[in-house]
Formats: structure tokens, sequence, C-alpha cells
């Protein structure tokens, strides 16, 4: 590696809902996050859904049962 060209790693506290859920080395000394691995549906096994700015609804709105109906 090259002298001096690479940013500086400092000790990171990854935050999630104001609780301190793993450290690790980064260029920034805290990450805010939304989901990690201790929440995430896919690891603990849990089925959240999330519906963002009514996706679902709209797409409901404009196919309705048409679109599940369909043969293939």
């Amino acid at each position: 590696m090259k002298k001096d060209i690479h940013p500086k790693a400092v000790p990171t506290k990854i935050i999630y809902q104001g609780k301190v859920v793993m450290e690790t080395l980064s260029t920034k000394p805290e990450i805010h996050v939304d989901v990690w691995s201790g929440v995430h549906p896919f690891w603990t096994g849990e089925e959240r859904f999330v519906d963002t700015e009514g996706r679902v609804d709209k797409f409901n709105k404009r196919f309705g049962d048409s679109y599940r109906n369909k043969k293939k």
C-alpha cells in the first residue's frame, strides 16, 4: 500500500435506535442505521412488511385482482 493516500480508520460505533449494536473501524466515528442484521427479517425469521409511500395500495388500485388471477 502507498503511504499517506488512505483515509484514517477510527473506531466506529454502529447505532440502531439510539443503542450501540456493534463496534468496528471506519472513517466516521458514528454510523446511524435503520436496519441491521439483529432485526432484519431474513436473519430473525420474522416476516415484516414495509409499505413505502403506499406502493402496495397504489398497485392494488391500478391492477386489483386482475394481476393475481391471470392465467399463465
